[in-house]
């Protein structure tokens, strides 16, 4: 298990929709900073979408993350025929033994059975490459639909990306997510939350904290998912509530982020 961090540890730095940044970070600031905070692994998902780069930056990006001996690991949005090709194509590129895939984009919400049938024809090209693809819990999907998608497809090159907060989108918690997906997990998003009642009291809030300072029992977590013994690395992710400003959000995510990455190296060599 390697440490990383993705284009979702900073999406405030990136830019949220609806709140562009004046200086928006890009992929090459991205593993600059992954190097400051000297963890190994950068997922680089769709709010940094790497099929919008030039062949000449594609090329930059993988100099400057074997100079800084980074490991890439890709993703992307969307479960298109040629939009996955792509995607392998970059995988291979940059050497990324998955390709992290949320299913749904902001037109195409396929259900289970479409999801099978769109990926079954594309399995061998996944074999070929031996990269495998790693479909996201996201919001709509409950475990139940994600378990029928794993076991219909019944491949080694498909698996889970868990994600420890996602679920709530779709009525269940880390302790199920777990238990359900964790054999077929493949990649691991660590976000941390915290569920607090509103102050009027009719209600509850999700938001984010940094690693070891939520609700989720992170040495928990790693024990479940690795029981199975199946090989992934932890990806921290962030989820950090809007400050006063833009500036100050992004300057509260960047401190989330180093107090998270020194918490979850030392749970994670504790645990290893």
């Amino acid at each position: 298990m390697k440490l990383g961090v993705s284009s979702y540890t900073f999406a405030w730095a990136i830019g949220a929709p609806g709140y562009p940044p004046t200086a928006p970070m890009n992929t090459f600031d991205l593993l600059d900073l992954a190097h400051e905070l000297k963890v190994g692994v950068v997922q680089i998902a769709d709010n940094l979408p790497l099929d919008q780069l030039t062949e000449a930056d594609l090329a930059r990006l993988r100099a400057q993350a074997d100079a800084q001996a980074i490991q890439i690991e890709v993703g992307t949005r969307g479960i298109g025929a040629d939009h996955l090709r792509r995607y392998l194509e970059l995988a291979r590129y940059f050497g990324s033994s998955i390709l992290r895939v949320v299913v749904d984009t902001r037109d195409d919400h396929p259900s289970p059975d479409e999801v099978i049938a769109r990926l079954r024809p594309l399995l061998p090209e996944f074999a070929t490459a031996d990269v495998i693809l790693a479909i996201e819990n996201h919001d709509r999907f409950a475990t139940d639909a994600l378990i029928h998608i794993m076991r219909t497809l019944n491949s080694a090159h498909v698996g889970i990306c868990l994600d420890t907060v996602n679920s709530f989108g779709a009525l269940e918690g880390p302790a199920l997510v777990v238990e359900r997906l964790g054999p077929w997990t493949v990649n691991l998003h660590i976000k941390d939350f915290a569920v607090r009642r509103a102050d009027h009291n009719m209600g509850f809030t999700v938001e984010g904290r940094p690693a070891g300072r939520g609700n989720l029992d992170v040495p928990w977590l790693l024990r479940e998912v690795g029981r199975h013994g199946r090989d992934f690395n932890a990806i921290l992710e962030l989820w950090p509530p809007p400050a006063e400003s833009l500036d100050a959000t992004i300057a509260k995510e960047r401190a989330w982020a180093e107090e998270s990455v020194d918490y979850l190296r030392g749970v994670i060599n504790a645990e290893a």
